[in-house]
C-alpha cells in the first residue's frame, strides 16, 4: 500500500525510495529511483516531538528497524513515515 502521493522533480517522473541504510545514530542514507542519494538526520525531528509514539524512536534499536515498503521509508507498519518530498530534499522538520 503506497501511503504518499507521487512526488516528482524536474522531469516529472515519480520519485520513490529505492533503498535505505542506517549509518549512525539517527542518520539514514537514502537512495531514490532517479539516482539521487541523501543523508537524512532524523535526530532533530525525533528530539523535538512531544508525542510518545514518535519519541519511542529515540531508542536507536527501535529507530534502526525501518523498511522500504512500496517506495516509502517506514517504521513498524507505517507507524512512522515521512513525505517523499521531505526525504528527497534531505530534511525532516518537527
Amino acid at each position: 500500500m503506497k501511503i504518499s502521493v507521487d512526488y516528482s522533480v524536474n522531469n516529472n517522473q515519480p520519485i520513490w525510495v529505492d533503498s535505505a541504510e542506517h549509518l549512525s545514530s539517527y542518520k539514514i542514507k537514502i537512495k531514490f529511483n532517479d539516482g539521487m542519494e541523501r543523508l537524512v538526520d532524523f535526530e532533530h525531528f525525533l528530539s523535538k516531538s512531544l508525542h510518545p509514539s514518535i519519541q519511542k524512536y529515540l531508542n536507536i534499536d527501535y529507530f534502526s528497524k525501518f523498511e522500504v515498503t512500496d517506495g516509502n521509508l517506514n517504521w513498524n507498519d507505517h507507524d512512522l513515515i515521512f513525505p517523499i518530498g521531505d526525504l528527497y530534499d534531505g530534511k525532516v522538520d518537527a
